[in-house]
């Protein structure tokens, strides 16, 4: 008896320490060691959220983990334009697609557009109509694919393959889209915002933009309080101070649950979830060298399960782009559906083969490792928000749509209704600034004539001329990159009129407007599987072959495995 008595002081002495202990813990966290006071009070002051753990996984992506690696260390070049070279960089650990973008994801998009702008509506059929495909790069002059011209976008059997057809402009506009659509539904799920209003309460002059509700989350749904401000707000987060004045209405990045948006991997990102070089780590070291996603030096599986089998989908002889009927080499003679081959060692499909992809960089034939070594991106232009006369944030209308008519006469939404109208940094942001010094820093140490030691702006001019029509022969050493330059303008009843540049002084194709694709396809012969190897394109046309998958930045610790051993 004397036991039980004992056993029970025991447990109940136990569970007032544990709490006492909880209590303190919990006092301790939400404790300011800057000023001692209480953080996430219920009177008000400093809201922070001191219980977050980790970044969430958006949809569709798959954590990598960053790390060192040598970029651009190709096999062979066959090509001969030598416009790799290799160079060690490092990458911070960031999120990707797990697949392709598929047809099924890019409909779901186009359908959302097709609600909120009606291309039924003049104002707003330029909108439907830049987002679509060009599902005519199907055609060919001496073969018939009419069926994929008419199929491969929408019907089911399709679906779950790689959208193709789209430019880099397009898959941009995809992403930031999809970034929107993610954190509204996180906002709904955590409260902040009405039920379903996604569906039910969006239109052309009410919708949900990311950077608007950040910055000012009354316009945001066109300031409809019954969407922002609704019953559905947890008491957890409103505060209420002595006054009643009411703070924490909104959800704010201090909140945790606005997550960072979608993009186009940075091409040096692209490479190194390419290689999965974790594969070969031993300890602190790479043991050996990879030409493909996959270990080995074959395109053939050596497991004697698949042996034999194709890891990838390429085009592997003249006219042999599946293989043999019944006995298929690789399963597929144009695109084939996502996760059809394995995985790399982060998880990744098709990152050889199937469709290439667009990456984020601009195309240069060098890469400036000499100036940066830590997540290598070539195509930064800084903006920030456009302000009105109050102060406030200048948010676009559906009657304030600028549109864009780009090289190929396309017409293309610069801004959408309800996200904030952007504008160049100017001197209040650069002065006195060492890491940058205007808004568009593309051509910064590129090798063009502004990077030559030649140069001089006062000869700055198109056609390597002085004013007096003498020949610049000086700077003209300098000047790399004078590709075509295609005019296209608008005549008063709207009528394209397309100028094709016809000089003959043009020696490349280069210019701020072509971005670099990577990964071979269905179209591409085993050369291009290697992840190093790069090619360009232009921005604003479309292929048969390049399709694109989306990335996101990890906010926080560089692995999810913190404080645990590597081996």
């Amino acid at each position: 008896m004397k036991k039980v008595v004992a056993f029970k002081i025991l447990s109940v002495l136990a569970l007032i320490l544990a709490t006492t202990s909880c209590k303190k813990s919990s006092s301790s966290k939400n404790s300011s060691r800057a000023t001692g006071w209480q953080i996430n009070s219920r009177e008000g002051g400093f809201q922070y959220n001191t219980n977050f753990q980790e970044q969430e996984t958006s949809p569709g992506l798959v954590f990598v983990e960053g790390g060192t690696f040598t970029k651009g260390r190709v096999q062979d070049d066959v090509m001969h334009d030598w416009n790799n070279s290799p160079n060690q960089q490092h990458v911070q650990s960031f999120y990707m697609d797990e697949t392709e973008v598929t047809n099924a994801m890019y409909m779901e998009y186009l359908d959302w557009i097709k609600r909120v702008y009606p291309p039924s509506d003049d104002n707003f059929r330029a909108i439907y109509n830049g987002a679509l495909p060009d599902t005519l790069v199907w055609r060919n002059r001496l073969g018939f694919n009419e069926v994929m011209t008419e199929n491969y976008l929408r019907h089911p059997g399709y679906g779950e393959y790689p959208v193709v057809g789209v430019s880099w402009i397009q898959a941009v506009e995809f992403a930031n889209w999809r970034s929107d659509r993610v954190n509204e539904y996180n906002l709904e799920r955590a409260g902040y915002l009405k039920r379903d209003s996604k569906i039910t309460d969006v239109n052309a002059e009410s919708n949900f933009n990311t950077d608007t509700y950040i910055n000012a989350p009354t316009l945001t749904y066109g300031g409809n309080e019954e969407i922002i401000n609704n019953e559905r707000r947890s008491r957890r987060n409103v505060r209420v101070d002595a006054e009643g004045n009411e703070s924490n209405i909104y959800a704010t990045r201090e909140t945790g649950i606005i997550s960072p948006k979608y993009r186009l991997p940075t091409e040096t990102e692209w490479e190194y979830a390419a290689l999965g070089l974790s594969e070969i780590r031993s300890y602190n070291l790479y043991r050996g060298r990879k030409k493909y996603p996959w270990d080995g030096q074959y395109t053939r599986a050596g497991k004697r399960k698949v042996r034999g089998d194709q890891l990838a989908n390429f085009k592997q002889g003249k006219g042999d782009y599946g293989g043999i009927a019944g006995w298929s080499d690789d399963g597929a003679d144009i695109t084939n559906k996502v996760k059809s081959y394995d995985p790399n060692d982060h998880g990744l499909y098709d990152m050889a083969g199937n469709v290439a992809e667009w990456v984020a960089d601009v195309y240069r034939p060098i890469i400036d490792d000499g100036f940066n070594d830590f997540n290598y991106y070539r195509g930064n232009v800084y903006t920030k928000n456009a302000l009105n006369e109050d102060g406030t944030v200048k948010v676009v209308t559906p009657q304030d749509i600028i549109y864009d008519t780009l090289p190929n006469g396309k017409l293309i939404a610069r801004d959408l209704p309800g996200e904030i109208v952007q504008v160049p940094v100017d001197e209040n942001e650069t002065y006195l600034r060492t890491n940058f010094d205007k808004s568009d820093e593309i051509n910064f140490r590129d090798g063009d004539k502004r990077s030559s030691r030649y140069f001089e702006s006062f000869n700055d001019n198109d056609d390597n001329e002085f004013e007096d029509g003498s020949d610049n022969k000086k700077s003209a050493t300098g000047k790399m990159y004078n590709s075509p330059k295609h005019k296209v303008s608008r005549d008063s009843s709207g009528n394209v009129i397309r100028e094709y540049d016809k000089a003959n002084t043009r020696t490349s194709l280069i210019n701020d407007e072509v971005r670099v694709y990577k990964g071979g396809s269905w179209k591409d012969r085993e050369y291009w599987l290697d992840p190093a190897q790069r090619r360009y394109f232009p921005q604003d046309m479309a292929t048969d072959y390049i399709g694109f998958r989306c990335a996101m930045s990890r906010v926080g610790s560089k692995s999810k495995e913190r404080g645990k051993r590597k081996n």
